[in-house]
């Protein structure tokens, strides 16, 4: 059973980490498209960083309920 646990413990790790790694790549290409945006238009600088904030707290909020699955997953194994 301690196998299993520790199979359990790597892939909530690997997860999280995968989290990670896809919300900075989400926020950091959102933020590229925006800043080219407003290099095009710079009347419109205000409401692409607004659409850009907005979007940026969408790709967190998932990041955040992912990291929650994780450590319910974790929190259900039992370490003994």
């Amino acid at each position: 059973m301690e196998y299993a646990n520790g199979i359990v413990l790597s892939a909530a790790a690997l997860s999280a980490a995968l989290i990670v790694l896809s919300t900075a790549f989400g926020v950091g290409k959102i933020a590229k498209h925006a800043v080219e945006s407003m290099a095009r238009q710079p009347e419109a600088a205000s409401q692409i960083r607004i659409s850009m904030l907005l979007a940026a707290t969408f790709i967190e909020g998932i990041a955040i309920f992912g990291t929650v699955i994780c450590l319910i997953v974790v929190g259900k194994i039992n370490i003994t």
